[in-house]
């Protein structure tokens, strides 16, 4: 359900290994395309055809798939290339992928930031092959087939071959050194060798005229041989992808071990930024594998951009900013600082060069820029990113893009009329109008500031005074009501609107549910009527829906932070687990495990608020390593739960802060600003079984706030 994969990864690396059976949506696994209920198996066993590269992490119906340059260890004659062995003995860690295909071939890959690397262990055979399937790209589902439109392949020599395929309007090229001593090397063509060819050229393709092509070598295999196959990447050519296998995997032949080891040591260094105490072994597996899934992506191809010159960060499968940019954004933020300024760098040259910020952006040319999930959202991260004072930007630069973004696609009927359909639309616009003015003001622009915050107020625009609700319109996977609970700039006008404080968490009860009967979940190829139902029940969807995401914190601005503990334990608790199915739907690029890992911590940010908000925490203690020093959440009173993966059977009361300090000082608010969870410190929560008045009077500050007596 989570679409993830367990193939090579390297922390927010250009490239990705796995074994690839052509399944929804990585490529690896069993599953057909689905989008409602539980998937339906396209296989009745685990099973690969090879190993491809690059792989989406978490993604829904995305449409584009990757998994480019296959490589195929086999035994069998060229004519077999495409069928699938099964798989098993399956072993994955951070960096490292293994299994055996059941033509008794043992297969490991591991990746760097652009190389991969195989090795492969054959057993004894008159005719061993390693084949490089360069025409290679997609899944075998409906419409999921990606047709290079260019190619080239060239063999060297002496193990060493290289190709360009231009895919999705970008130049993939590889270059490639296989150790295999006395075997040969040859070129081939729909499963044809070219004996003697150096060089194949292909100046158009197409889906009629496609046929496979790539690279190969072969020869007698002895019993427990090892062949190495060494791929070096580049955006820009086969010349920088020799030089990035060169700097990665060195000059001395045989590299696996380095590149492996490199890999789980960068690995460490990420993980290690979060640390936690406590909790059952699965509820700190499954913390371990969302931080892990969290640093996936984005991709980044430092000096890689096929569309700009210039050297610096670009960065790929930002998929999207409405999955991420509420809780993936700010986690790397917090504990990858750099890669965090990188991509807002290569956000803003994107705008620079495209027009406009994207709200996805893949590694290919064109418009799909999924415009319609929503609008302006890397306003957020990158006012966040100033106001926090440590990424090396031109400011002012970025105030010229985030001005100019604000006018286009919906922007403009938003700039003309304050409102705009989809009504949602008109909530992100006047949020980045409001994120857009902060950075304004920082920078010294009071008049600029001002007009925008006078756009800002805009978001009143979307809702129905008479229902307190967002008004009726198209809405982006999801209904009014999973909207309507946003965490706006100005939450306390936001209730005021709804009818106040009782009539505002009425709602909010009716959309979790409370004193509702329980909903029967879809299971297999549910039927139109059966969603529709659902859909009409105007509920809380789960945490995979990116509207749903934010509105258990909603609780705080209303008084009831014990409202949001008992939604997110109940989350916690029930709907993640070790298994298969144990993310309650698409991760979504990492959004949905940085929810884990953030709710598990008893902390939300606010994207584009400059706050955290505060909930009682899953482990007794966790440690964050933030850029300005570690920031330690710890507990007196933590009841240490079971997850339902460890059998729960019971419903468990929930765990409510009863009292808090902040560096020994008493905090008798729900929230803390960004800067002071940045810069380090200790938090300490008191928990216990019962709500009790903490947090109700002191709520996180809302934009229509009088200001504190310092800043009047």
């Amino acid at each position: 359900m989570g679409n993830t994969h367990p193939g090579a990864t390297s922390p927010l690396g250009m490239v990705s290994a796995c074994a690839y059976s052509g399944a929804y949506p990585t490529g690896y696994g069993l599953y057909s395309k689905n989008t409602e209920g539980v998937p339906e198996e396209m296989f009745d066993r685990l099973q690969a055809s090879g190993f491809t590269h690059f792989q989406q992490s978490g993604t829904g119906a995305i449409r584009k798939y990757y998994n480019y340059v296959r490589v195929t260890p086999m035994v069998q004659p060229l004519d077999e290339l495409g069928q699938s062995w099964g798989l098993s003995d399956e072993e994955a860690s951070p960096g490292y992928y293994a299994a055996t295909l059941d033509t008794g071939i043992r297969c490991e890959v591991t990746v760097g930031a652009k190389v991969a690397v195989h090795r492969y262990t054959f057993p004894a055979a008159s005719s061993g092959r390693v084949v490089i399937d360069m025409s290679m790209g997609g899944l075998a589902v409906e419409l999921g087939r990606t047709v290079p439109l260019r190619a080239q392949v060239e063999s060297m020599g002496l193990g060493r071959a290289q190709g360009t395929v231009v895919m999705e309007g970008v130049p993939l090229s590889v270059y490639a050194e296989v150790d295999s001593p006395g075997w040969r090397q040859m070129l081939w063509y729909d499963r044809r060798l070219i004996d003697g060819g150096t060089r194949l050229d292909f100046d158009s393709i197409r889906h009629t005229n496609l046929r496979p092509f790539g690279m190969l070598f072969r020869g007698n295999a002895r019993a427990g041989q090892t062949v190495e196959v060494r791929l070096g990447f580049s955006l820009r050519g086969c010349d920088q992808a020799r030089e990035n296998l060169r700097r990665e995997c060195g000059e001395d032949g045989p590299s696996f071990g380095r590149v492996r080891s490199a890999t789980r040591s960068r690995w460490r260094d990420h993980l290690d930024k979060v640390k936690v105490d406590g909790g059952t072994q699965a509820r700190r597996t499954v913390f371990s594998t969302a931080l892990y899934h969290s640093l996936i992506k984005p991709c980044f191809a430092d000096d890689e951009s096929p569309f700009w010159p210039n050297s610096g960060p670009y960065a790929f499968d930002v998929c999207t900013m409405w999955d991420i940019y509420k809780t993936q954004l700010p986690l790397l933020a917090a504990i990858a600082p750099e890669r965090s300024a990188d991509l807002l760098e290569s956000l803003i040259r994107v705008c620079e060069e495209e027009g406009n910020f994207p709200i996805g952006y893949r590694m290919a040319r064109g418009a799909d820029r999924f415009f319609r999930q929503a609008s302006a959202l890397a306003h957020t991260a990158i006012a966040d990113a100033q106001a926090l004072g440590r990424a090396e930007i031109d400011w002012a630069w970025a105030l010229v893009h985030m001005v100019d973004d604000l006018r286009r696609m919906y922007g403009e009927d938003f700039y003309e009329h304050g409102v705009v359909h989809p009504i949602t639309h008109t909530l992100d616009l006047a949020y980045a109008y409001q994120c857009t003015a902060r950075l304004a003001r920082a920078l010294g622009d009071r008049r600029l500031a001002t007009d925008l915050q006078e756009k800002a107020k805009g978001w009143v625009n979307a809702f129905d005074p008479a229902t307190g609700l967002l008004r009726d319109s198209e809405f982006y996977e999801g209904g009014k009501w999973n909207y309507s609970f946003r965490l706006m700039h100005d939450m306390a006008a936001r209730i005021a609107l709804a009818g106040g404080d009782d009539a505002f968490l009425a709602k909010l009860d009716r959309f979790f549910g409370y004193g509702a009967d329980p909903v029967e979940q879809p299971g297999r190829r549910p039927l139109a009527a059966e969603m529709a139902a659902g859909y009409a029940l105007n509920r809380f969807e789960g945490l995979n829906n990116e509207p749903d995401m934010e509105a258990p914190w909603a609780y705080h601005w209303a008084g009831r932070p014990g409202r949001t503990a008992e939604i997110v334990q109940s989350a916690l608790t029930w709907q993640f687990g070790t298994g298969p199915g144990g993310l309650p739907g698409n991760d979504d690029s990492g959004g949905l495990s940085s929810w884990y890992v953030w709710a598990s911590l008893g902390l939300f940010p606010v994207a584009g608020q400059q706050q955290f908000l505060i909930n009682a925490p899953a482990f007794e203690r966790a440690a964050i390593d933030m850029p300005g020093g570690e920031f330690v959440i710890e507990t007196s009173g933590l009841r240490d739960d079971p997850i339902g993966s460890d059998g729960l059977d019971r419903e468990l009361p929930a765990q409510y802060v009863q009292s808090a300090t902040l560096n020994g000082q008493p905090l008798h608010g729900t929230h803390l600003s960004a800067a002071a969870v940045h810069r380090g410190g200790r938090l300490h929560l008191r928990l216990g079984p019962e709500p009790t008045s903490w947090g109700r009077g002191n709520r996180p500050p809302s934009l229509s706030d009088p200001p504190p007596p310092e800043e009047r």
